[in-house]
């Protein structure tokens, strides 16, 4: 999707990533990836060990979810992953990008959480049939919320989520440095998104290096 942004820029006439409008609309767009990581943030921080990982091979559910976030949406993490997803495909300014992206966010997670909630069936029977009757799949009801069963864990989202930060760092800046390219015709590299990046990078290495070689963030049961 990032090299499909990049290309999105490039045929555009007369961009304008150097406009107000433009700022803003990155602004906007920079935001709107920030609250899919803060919500990436709330649940991770809520959510016991053996739900709610990064595996690809096999689905795991050791409990079922019900409260918190999950009181008010079934699939927040999707939800949390699209804002991130959509923040960044503004930058490229290209309308039918935006529309692009949303399009195949559907089509692609859209079969993702039809296999896992067919997992959940088959693992939780009855507990799982009461509480996606009652919780919408991807737009959040909050008046249904119910307070999360654990306390949020501050070290558990450092230890889990400094390579969607990374993420959000690092494709926002590409798809700023092409934009900017496109319009001036050379790539110019402005000093406040040279030091975004590089505290973005610093932030990864020393979260990533903690966790590999202490013990720091090791919560027990997260």
């Amino acid at each position: 999707m990032v090299v499909l942004g990049c290309l999105a820029i490039v045929p555009l006439p007369n961009s304008g990533h150097d406009s107000v409008l433009a700022q803003v609309l990155e602004s906007i767009g920079l935001c709107v990836s920030v609250l899919g990581l803060l919500l990436r943030c709330t649940i991770i921080g809520h959510t016991p060990a053996g739900t709610s990982g990064r595996n690809t091979e096999r689905q795991v559910a050791v409990s079922l979810n019900t409260t918190g976030i999950y009181s008010v949406v079934r699939h927040p993490l999707y939800l949390a992953n699209f804002l991130i997803g959509l923040g960044l495909a503004v930058f490229t300014l290209n309308p039918w990008f935006v529309v692009t992206y949303i399009l195949t966010f559907w089509l692609y997670y859209e079969r993702i959480m039809m296999a896992e909630e067919q997992f959940l069936l088959e693992s939780f029977g009855d507990q799982f049939r009461e509480w996606a009757n009652r919780t919408p799949a991807f737009i959040p009801c909050f008046s249904n919320y119910v307070r999360s069963a654990l306390p949020f864990s501050f070290r558990n989202v450092l230890r889990r989520e400094y390579n969607t930060v990374l993420q959000i760092v690092v494709v926002s800046f590409i798809l700023e440095v092409v934009g900017d390219a496109t319009d001036m015709k050379k790539i110019q590299l402005s000093t406040p998104w040279i030091i975004f990046l590089i505290s973005g990078l610093a932030i990864w290495f020393i979260l990533r290096s903690l966790k590999r070689y202490t013990r720091v963030f090791e919560v027990p049961g997260r």
